[in-house]
């Protein structure tokens, strides 16, 4: 091992910056250039199926046979001109990887002659065999079918790889009895009930609004380090995290990294997976170092939620691709390196109308921020409602790592807001009791005319806040940067689109029963939900202990590891919450329970495994190596009679190894018996707590005696790639 870290060494110290065309053309030129859009199905279809299938986009129509044969014909004809040659089916099952299989436009004909043929048919639905995809029990094994189907919405994409071109076509996945198996069904869902929960309450303010849409803008963190010392590295290889390693002396304290100049090797990758993205139509426009060592962003402009949903899955797999031209690995692990930064996907999550405006936006004018109120209000309410669903949307045993450190917010749910938009929610509630009187100028008794004055200089950002709202949108932070974003999409989606619909309800109520004049209707109702929501909001530092002590006399949540966040899946209101807004089923709702549980297990199951046969065969046998040397040493430096101060030190380093040996001996041992333990409790939900309290306890207490053999043992000794490495050589 030692021998394969210094010849990765080596190997970096070789490496020059990977090629890359750097030319001066605009990224408009190129920009979408690989994506079957609206101007590419212009120019392909007639008009009059153009006309139809946007249509059909725009309402969610189902799409007619005669319809999808026309468009399958045009795709094919476009996807050839660009050089395809297979076209796949692309979606996202609950592995939290996309899928494919790659089939050929070539077919043989009734005489036999070549011809290349893409129906309709084999456009709109695919049969993919679904038996090795988790299902939660949905299905047995034995039963393996499972079906693709169109997305009209979002559109096809050609991916280029070794020479090779495939026409990929978005899909949703479901099995054969009509359970979603994917991430992306729900979400749809999801999107639609916000539109549907909405639009009526728009419709208070402006009768011309008839849509609503969600926006979403998906920040990416990542780490990235030479492929060469990954490889080196098997803990990396095997679960994305490294178990050992000590800090180095230089971390990230200085701060100097933080959007510092970005390095030659690095840079020449960004521009290179950039213009693959552009090319596939993903608007990126950020990039910049991030806060630890090896760790960097990039950002696009906002999209349709579903839309940027598929974008940054495939985002992911660019970045992966096109590092591997440029000898690199990037790490999506929330939590890579210990005592540095770890990363997220920071989603910045707004609604517009298809009016153009942004729900989440003040106004110029009183009737616009009263609007504004509305839309902002009822999203704090539902989460505060539902703060507990919305922390299980980001449990993991990668984003446990995360959650609570170095920047990352807590595991304890809250909405914050700045300052000033706190004064106002305080003024607001706090007038409750006002009277209006005739000839009042409500808005301005309530300051709501004062938002935009109040919002030009907006409130300072809070880092540690899972859910933060910057300005024209809210900024949920918590998810992990190794997330598949559909999942806290549709949770928040929902419960957003729930709590409208209660609003919408109780508005109406006072308006019909009370004969209430519509705005004042309005803010009574958002009166009560300002005072009723109030235990959500937290201006803060959420690293405190103090904010623990608070949010807990509150009645807030802090549930800090996966097992038991996902507990709320069973309550009977998620449940309700779901299968009402026919989101999940209760059998859809229990199997996603069931997977994400059986995920937590598997991956602190490989941790231990890796981490158990690191100890033992690499790094035990290393230190008891070194420790010999030591000995040798000691012995000969007595027989020559020179006993002095530098000797004892020795014999005490030889005493602290052999602790550090025997620790991890044992307790390597006493984790492995508890894995034999835990892997006999059938129940899914007890043997995920048993691997966390039982397993994932002595990580650490191993660690910890690793990471101190690594500052003894000679460095030419050492196995593994270390930290100073790892996240210096780039």
């Amino acid at each position: 091992m030692a021998t394969l870290r210094f010849k990765a060494l080596e190997l970096v110290s070789q490496r020059q910056p990977g090629e890359v065309n750097f030319s001066s053309q605009k990224i408009s030129d190129y920009y979408g250039e690989n994506v079957f859009s609206m101007d590419a199905m212009r120019a392909t279809l007639s008009s009059d199926v153009f006309k139809k299938l946007k249509r059909a986009i725009e309402s969610g129509e189902k799409v007619e046979r005669n319809l999808a044969d026309a468009v399958a014909a045009a795709m094919k004809s476009w996807a050839m001109s660009k050089g395809a040659t297979h076209y796949t089916h692309w979606f996202q099952p609950l592995t939290g990887a996309t899928a494919e299989k790659h089939d050929s436009f070539f077919d043989l004909a009734s005489d036999g002659d070549a011809i290349e043929v893409f129906k309709g048919s084999a456009l709109v639905q695919q049969e993919p065999d679904a038996s090795s995809f988790p299902s939660g029990g949905i299905r047995n094994t034995f039963e393996a079918r499972g079906y693709t189907a169109w997305d009209p919405s979002s559109p096809a994409f050609i991916i280029e790889t070794t020479n090779t071109k495939t026409l990929c076509i978005p899909t949703i996945f479901v099995s054969y009895t009509g359970e979603a198996l994917d991430y992306k069904t729900p979400l749809l869902k999801s999107i639609h009930l916000l539109n549907e929960a909405a639009v009526p309450v728009c419709q208070y303010f402006d009768k011309d609004v008839t849509k609503v849409s969600t926006t979403l803008g998906i920040e990416q963190e990542y780490f990235i380090v030479d492929k060469a010392l990954y490889q080196a590295r098997p803990d990396l290889v095997m679960t994305g995290r490294t178990l050992f390693g000590h800090s180095p002396a230089k971390g990230q304290q200085l701060e100097d990294h933080y959007f510092g100049s970005i390095p030659t090797r690095v840079h020449a990758f960004m521009v290179d997976f950039e213009k693959t993205a552009h090319r596939l139509g993903i608007p990126l426009r950020t990039r910049h170092n991030e806060v630890a060592p090896a760790q960097f962003e990039c950002a696009p402009t906002f999209e349709d939620a579903s839309i940027a949903a598929d974008h940054n899955q495939l985002l992911c797999d660019i970045m992966d691709r096109v590092a591997d031209r440029h000898n690199f690995k990037v790490l999506l692990h929330e939590k890579p390196f210990k005592g540095v930064n770890g990363s997220g996907k920071h989603n910045n999550w707004a609604m517009s109308t298809n009016t153009g405006v942004n729900l989440l936006a003040p106004g110029k004018k009183p009737k616009e921020n009263l609007q504004f109120l509305t839309f902002f209000v009822n999203t704090i309410r539902a989460v505060y409602k539902n703060a507990d669903l919305l922390r299980a949307s980001i449990a993991s045993a990668s984003n446990d790592h995360r959650l609570g450190a170095n920047e990352a917010p807590p595991a304890i749910m809250s909405v914050f807001v700045g300052q000033q938009l706190t004064a106002l929610l305080d003024e607001l509630e706090r007038t409750e009791k006002v009277p209006m009187e005739k000839g009042d100028n409500m808005y301005l008794k309530l300051g709501i005319d004062k938002i935009p004055e109040i919002l030009r200089d907006n409130t300072d950002r809070n880092r540690t806040s899972p859910f933060a709202f910057t300005g024209n949108k809210f900024e949920f932070r918590a998810v992990g940067s190794s997330a598949n974003v559909s999942n806290p999409m549709t949770v928040l989606n929902t419960i957003v689109a729930d709590q409208l619909k209660e609003f919408r309800q109780t508005v109406d109520a006072l308006i019909d029963n009370d004969e209430m004049k519509k705005e004042l209707a309005i803010i009574q109702v958002l009166r009560r939900y300002v005072a009723e929501s109030k235990a959500i909001r937290f201006e803060g530092n959420g690293y405190s202990e103090e904010w623990a002590q608070e949010a807990e006399r509150r009645g807030l949540s802090n549930v800090k590891t996966t097992p038991r966040a996902l507990d709320v899946y069973h309550r009977s209101e998620v449940v309700d919450l779901f299968v009402r807004n026919e989101i999940f089923t209760e059998i859809e709702l229990k199997a996603r329970h069931e997977i994400l549980l059986e995920e937590y297990i598997k991956k602190i199951q490989i941790e231990a495994r890796v981490l158990g046969d690191l100890a033992i065969n690499h790094v035990v046998p290393t230190a008891v190596a070194y420790q010999n040397k030591m000995i040798n040493n000691y012995r000969g430096l007595k027989e020559l009679g020179l006993e002095d101060d530098y000797t004892q030190s020795m014999l005490e380093s030889i005493k602290k190894m052999s602790h550090h040996i025997s620790t991890i001996q044992k307790n390597v041992e006493a984790m492995v018996d508890a894995r034999k333990v835990a892997n006999k409790i059938e129940d899914a939900r007890e043997r995920a707590i048993m691997y966390q309290e039982k397993v994932f306890q002595y990580f650490d207490v191993i660690r910890y005696s690793v990471d101190k053999l690594e500052l003894m043992v000679d460095d030419e000794d050492w196995p593994l790639v270390k930290y100073r490495e790892l996240m210096f050589n780039r």
